[in-house]
This record gives C-alpha cells, sequence and structure tokens, in this order.
C-alpha cells in the first residue's frame, strides 16, 4: 500500500477548527501524510481559537503530488472564492482520474465558483445553498455528498463523516 497523501487548505483567519482538525487526525490515524497550507505561512487562527501553523503557502503547492485536496471551510473559506489562482490549480487537480477533491462548510463554494460542481451533486453549508446551485450543481442539503471524486459536507457536524468518506475513497482506488 502507497502511502496517501493530502493537502488540506484553510483561511488564514477563521477556518473552522474541527473541519480542520477531526478529518486531519482522521488521516493520520490511516498513516495518511498530511500537509495543511493557506495564503501564509505565520500561525492561522480557527473560529473556535485553534492556532496552527501552516506546512506552506497554497498558490506554491503542487497539488499533483497528492491523492485528496480537502478545503476546509468556516467564515474565512470565502476568502478563495473568487481566487482564480486557487481556481485554476483545482481544475488542474481535477483533471486527473484518480484524484479525490473535498470542501466542507463554506468550501464548496469555492468549487462552485471554478466550475467543478457542473452537474454535481454537492452540499454546503445551508446559507451558501444558492452558490451550489449559481455553479450548476444540485444541492443536496445532506450531511456529506459524494458525487463521482468530489466530496462535499455541511459543516462542522459532518466533520467525521466527510472525512470517512475520503478515507473510503482513498481506499477504494486501492483495490
Amino acid at each position: 500500500m502507497n502511502e496517501k497523501k493530502v493537502l488540506m487548505i484553510i483561511a488564514h483567519e477563521n477556518f473552522r477548527d474541527e473541519e480542520l482538525l477531526t478529518p486531519k487526525e482522521i488521516f493520520e490515524k490511516k498513516g495518511f501524510k498530511v500537509q495543511v497550507v493557506s495564503t501564509d505561512t505565520t500561525p492561522a487562527k480557527g473560529m473556535l481559537g485553534a492556532i496552527i501553523k501552516p506546512d506552506g503557502i497554497v498558490y506554491n503547492e503542487d497539488f499533483s503530488k497528492y491523492d485528496a485536496v480537502v478545503m476546509v471551510g468556516g467564515m474565512g473559506s470565502p476568502v478563495y472564492w473568487d481566487d482564480k489562482k486557487i481556481h485554476t490549480k483545482l481544475q488542474e487537480y481535477y483533471k486527473d482520474e484518480k484524484k479525490v477533491l473535498a470542501a466542507i462548510c463554506l468550501a464548496p463554494g469555492t468549487l462552485a465558483r471554478a466550475g467543478l460542481l457542473k452537474g454535481k451533486k454537492a452540499t454546503v453549508w445551508k446559507s451558501a445553498a444558492d452558490e451550489i446551485k449559481k455553479g450548476g450543481g444540485t444541492y443536496t442539503g445532506s450531511p456529506v455528498e459524494r458525487d463521482g471524486r468530489i466530496i462535499t459536507g455541511n459543516g462542522p457536524d459532518a466533520a467525521k463523516a466527510f472525512a470517512e468518506e475520503i478515507v473510503k475513497v482513498l481506499l477504494e482506488a486501492e483495490k
């Protein structure tokens, strides 16, 4: 079994603590290597007070080295909604048919605005449901939604199930 690599993207301010920490812990328990990146490498602050020092700058990261890219939600995550550099990196990454793309809470808005949810079922924090629709996707309102290689979660209460779905898809890919 080759070691799985997961890239987690957080907002530098106001990422949602449990949407980073719960999946990260689940991935690491499975033996996956996790990198956390943001727009800056100074300590990033979560909405509930978690402090984490990102491993790198999101714009400098080679997404293709990872088996999964996970966008963490929280009030700060819309910072990426209109970020064309991130959109391009995600679009390029998603062209590889073995890769998993995931986003939780408000972060699926970035996938929608990057055109990656067209024709897909997805979920998001309820207040942002229109983002999915505007992006050509179908908002389901489910806690976790999987459509092919795209996995979305609707918020902190879904963080564990969201992470478990990502693990399931990554391990299925090995069979």
